[in-house]
């Protein structure tokens, strides 16, 4: 009997506060562009660079809103798993552990162009790469041969397999969309609507003037 075939899985993280247009393209891209067999969204517990956050949404507002937004796609999933944890999140940490859960698997790790460059400070850069292919979005603004050198020297020091993932330039990020909502400005189209209701019905990032659900 032959090997049966290995399963490859792309992951999806972040904090997702809250989850947007962006992140949901940019995994649909990845899925395509790599045939996939399904992307796992995985809101970071505690990441660690992000132990200050005062304005955002609480875990549970959190996994919830990546549910909501997730609904309705077959071959997107929602995995808790550093949810659970105690202490920091570490992208290293999580590899090794769903390596050793699921060691049929493949893992595809998605990441912007300002995760690509700073990963050399990321914990572990090396035990990432033994455990992943990393996919990096190209972003407007910067030069192709920028994220080709980066990309090369990866290679080079930690033996990274890494690509170049093709998908829109979205200009949204959480910290704006959070920021828009306090000041009372309309979210609407730069996440699911069913996210959107869910913002407002829980009074989630509300500033001092309160905002309807379908603002």
């Amino acid at each position: 009997m032959g090997d049966t075939a290995r399963r490859r899985v792309g992951i999806m993280g972040g904090t997702f506060d809250p989850i947007h247009i962006g992140h949901l393209i940019l995994a649909e891209s990845a899925y395509e562009q790599f045939q996939l067999d399904t992307v796992q969204f995985l809101p970071s517990g505690n990441p660690p660079h992000k132990t200050d956050r005062t304005d955002g949404a609480s875990d549970g507002e959190r996994l919830e809103m990546v549910a909501l937004a997730i609904r309705g796609n077959p071959h997107f999933t929602l995995d808790a798993e550093e949810m659970r944890r105690t202490g920091l999140s570490y992208t290293s940490d999580t590899l090794v552990c769903l390596k050793r859960q699921h060691p049929d698997t493949d893992y595809y790790f998605i990441i912007g162009a300002d995760s690509l460059l700073s990963f050399d400070t990321w914990r572990k850069p090396e035990i990432i790469c033994q455990n992943c292919v990393l996919l990096a979005a190209v972003r407007d603004g910067l030069a192709p041969s920028a994220m080709e050198e980066k990309m090369r020297k990866l290679r080079e020091r930690y033996g990274a397999e890494i690509h170049l993932l093709q998908t829109p330039n979205i200009d949204v990020s959480s910290t704006k969309l959070r920021a828009w909502r306090q000041e009372g400005r309309s979210l609407r189209y730069y996440v699911p609507d069913a996210v959107l209701d869910y913002i407002g019905q829980n009074g989630i990032y509300r500033g001092a003037i309160p905002i309807p659900a379908d603002s």
